[in-house]
């Protein structure tokens, strides 16, 4: 079967699976032991077929669907079956979890949650396959919607209710964004097909407008700074795999919108433009994983640090578009296999940390930093994936996220040959700024795993916590899998990318990316890596020292409590905390937070001290906003008095009105 047949019909099939949950809105069984795994055979079988489409011609396709005179255009080429891959093995792993996550009486019935979790999947695969503004604008909406009810699951909390109106307001203006960047680029054709947006020659200042429009709409839907409130706050109210989802999947539809756009509909880019994307991938960098370090709720860290990665991925971009306005063509096919890469392992740690995340709060019943530790002993299994999830996003050899971070700094680091003298000045400084955000992650992710699986329990009743079940342990395991075999596989991942660079730049680099052993994206000369050489340097390493200790000096060992400076009674109160772990973090970079201290007043009983970080930006920004629509509500409130005669007066005042002007 065509490629693109296979990809609709499993599209289908989630739609089919979702539906099916309404047969029997409320039967956990049903949704957990039959539905969510046919949504993940389905999310495999959409990876290979994706696989083989990477290799195929580019096909097309006019669907049966739309209306009379603007039916919908499906196409697949390389980019699409690339997001379509990342899509469907990310899903697989995360639609296994959610058979064992599920739970009844929290939130949805499981059939409405089912059919809202698959019309999610199927939206978002929509969205990668359309080829008119019609049929990407429909499938967009839906994804937003589908999104928006499953973050609002659990609906009967204000504050989660508050994070979804938010989330759905900030969609619908970037879908606003993305329906003006259209317009733009059918230039007054009235053909909204991409195949007729590809063939205009687009003038520089419409293709400006076009990519602007873009780089907001599609950036509000990634969390790109200025545009990220929707996100810290969306991420902790949903259920940890639709937050997976979103984080790993959703927000890639997003870069690939732009990417699509830029790359492919407008054609060649204007440099200057990677010179705004690199801009605002900076500051969305250093902005997530600065605000990641000081928090103290596990899914809002990770939602800050979605942000940064972001940052990272659109720091890519820009650089691509750099490279590709200077026609410095293998260069931008360095760039841009760094940020294919990236969010391809973004998509897999980042899930795999979310569904970690969430096995701990369905064990536990407890988001908060401060409340957890020692989990390792009662959750090995989670302990153990979740290291891998924390390994590779803290860009730690030899796992995935290292070698796209390598890929990208290479990049960088090729830029003094751009033929302009500011960028050669300019430049050096962003991946000094890459560099800071990337060791800053690691220290984000240590606190992490630390005060979450490591010391000793800071409550009573962490003791009597479980483990992950047989199918939360597949899905972890699935998606640790992946960050391992992405990390120790270069080569072959790069030559898997190589159809999509050489489409988009007309260079590649999967030719001469080195052997199966090394790995040298420009010369062997300039640098190389060999992941497996350092696994298995690493772990003959550990062997050996395990052995020395273990049977060299297994009689000579004596154990004993740790010297407690004299204090004979050490407990869980004495380990860092998450908020103690942050402080140097929030010392350093205290401008950028607004924070508030509230103390207890002396004659209290039971004093308590509550700090507070907050986002800026939210004040000087979206407040403001906000007050000036309220002022604007209220005077249209003054002309809507629910009184007949006034409105016959409003009426007859127009008709004079029209009367006088068109004497």
């Amino acid at each position: 079967m065509p490629s693109l047949d296979a990809t609709l019909l499993l599209i289908a099939a989630w739609l089919a699976i979702g539906l099916a949950g309404m047969l029997a809105p409320r039967s956990l069984r049903l949704a957990s032991r039959v539905l969510f795994p046919g949504g993940a055979v389905a999310g495999l079988a959409l990876a290979a077929v994706a696989l083989q489409a990477i290799f195929g011609s580019p096909a097309s396709r006019v669907l049966p669907l739309g209306l009379p005179d603007l039916p919908f255009h499906a196409r697949i080429d390389a980019l699409s079956a690339f997001f379509l891959l990342l899509l469907g093995a990310v899903a697989a792993g995360i639609s296994t979890f959610a058979c064992g996550y599920l739970r009844a009486g929290e939130g949805q019935p499981p059939g409405l949650q089912c059919l809202c979790y698959h019309a999610f999947l199927a939206s978002m695969a929509a969205v990668l396959v359309a080829d008119d503004a019609y049929f990407f604008m429909v499938a967009w909406e839906t994804m937003a919607l589908s999104s928006f009810f499953l973050v609002t699951s659990d609906h009967r909390h204000a504050e989660i209710r508050r994070a979804g109106y938010l989330y759905l307001l900030i969609a619908h203006l970037g879908a606003i964004s993305i329906l003006l960047c259209f317009g733009a680029l059918q230039a007054g054709t009235g053909d909204y097909t991409f195949d007729a947006m590809r063939r205009i020659e687009q003038p520089a200042g419409w293709a400006t407008v076009a990519f602007l429009l873009a780089l907001a709409g599609f950036g509000a839907k990634a969390g790109v700074v200025p545009l990220h409130v929707w996100l810290p706050e969306a991420h902790p109210a949903a259920p940890s795999p639709v937050s997976a989802l979103m984080s790993a999947v959703m927000l890639k539809t997003a870069v690939y919108g732009m990417l699509r756009v830029t790359l492919d509909l407008i054609g060649l880019p204007l440099w200057w433009w990677g010179v705004i994307a690199l801009a605002a991938g900076l500051v969305s960098a250093l902005f997530g994983i600065v605000f990641a370090a000081v928090q103290t709720d596990m899914k809002r860290l990770l939602a800050y640090s979605s942000i940064e990665n972001i940052g990272l991925i659109m720091s890519g971009f820009g650089l691509t578009l750099l490279f590709r306005g200077f026609s410095m063509g293998t260069l931008a096919a360095l760039a841009l296999t760094a940020t294919l890469y990236h969010c391809l392992n973004h998509a897999f740690f980042k899930s795999l940390l979310f569904l970690s995340a969430g096995s701990v709060l369905h064990a536990t019943r407890e988001r908060s930093l401060d409340r957890l530790g020692g989990l390792i002993q009662r959750m090995p299994w989670v302990a153990w994936c979740a290291l891998v999830g924390t390994v590779a996003i803290a860009g730690l050899p030899p796992l995935n996220g290292f070698v796209s971070e390598w890929l990208l700094l290479q990049a960088f680091l090729f830029t003094p040959g751009l033929p302009h003298a500011y960028m050669n000045m300019l430049v050096p400084i962003a991946a000094a700024a890459i560099a800071l955000a990337a060791a800053l992650s690691g220290y984000v992710m240590v606190k992490f795993y630390g005060v979450i699986f490591l010391g000793q329990p800071r409550e009573a009743r962490l003791s009597e916590t479980h483990d992950a079940g047989p199918w939360e342990r597949t899905g972890l395991l699935w998606l640790a899998a992946g960050c391992v075999a992405l990390g120790l596989a270069p080569v072959t991942v790069i030559s898997l990318l190589d159809p999509i660079t050489r489409s988009a730049t007309g260079y590649g680099i999967g030719s001469h990316a080195g052997s199966w052993l090394f790995l040298a994206p420009i010369e062997p000369q300039r640098a190389s890596y060999s992941p497996l050489l350092f696994f298995v340097v690493a772990t003959l390493l550990v062997v050996v020292t395990w052995l020395s200790v273990r049977v060299f000096y297994h009689g000579r060992v004596r154990r004993s409590g740790p010297w407690d400076c004299g204090f004979p009674h050490l407990d869980a109160r004495m380990q860092d905390t998450a908020e103690g772990f942050g402080q140097p973090v929030r010392h350093i970079f205290e401008p950028f937070f607004r924070v508030t201290l509230e103390t207890p007043s002396p004659l209290d009983s039971r004093p308590r001290y509550r700090d507070l970080v907050e986002d800026r930006l939210w004040y000087w920004l979206y407040l403001p906003v906000a007050r000036a629509v309220e002022r604007v509500t209220v005077l249209v409130t003054v002309l809507q008095r629910g009184r007949i005669s006034v409105y016959l007066m409003y009426s007859f005042a127009t008709l004079l009105l029209l009367l006088l002007f068109v004497r």
